[in-house]
């Protein structure tokens, strides 16, 4: 039997258009997406606006997850 891979959820607001989005990435996607950094550095789908965002507002699962691993 398979078990399930845990996936997380990132979420971001743009600060120039409003527009939000999530993305759902495992842990493996968001290791070679983000890392373990403080900030996630995102782009706008809507007006292409780049802008970072920190972990635990963008992901509190995962910053939790990085920290605990330190």
């Amino acid at each position: 039997m398979e078990t399930k891979k845990k996936r997380y959820t990132v979420k971001s607001s743009c600060p120039q258009c409003g527009c939000s989005g999530a993305t759902v990435l495992s842990q493996e996607e968001l290791k070679a997406r983000y890392g373990n950094v403080p900030n996630f550095d995102m782009e706008c789908g809507e007006c292409m606006a780049k802008f970072s965002v920190p972990a635990k507002e963008a992901c509190p699962e995962w910053d939790a997850e990085c920290r605990m691993k330190k």
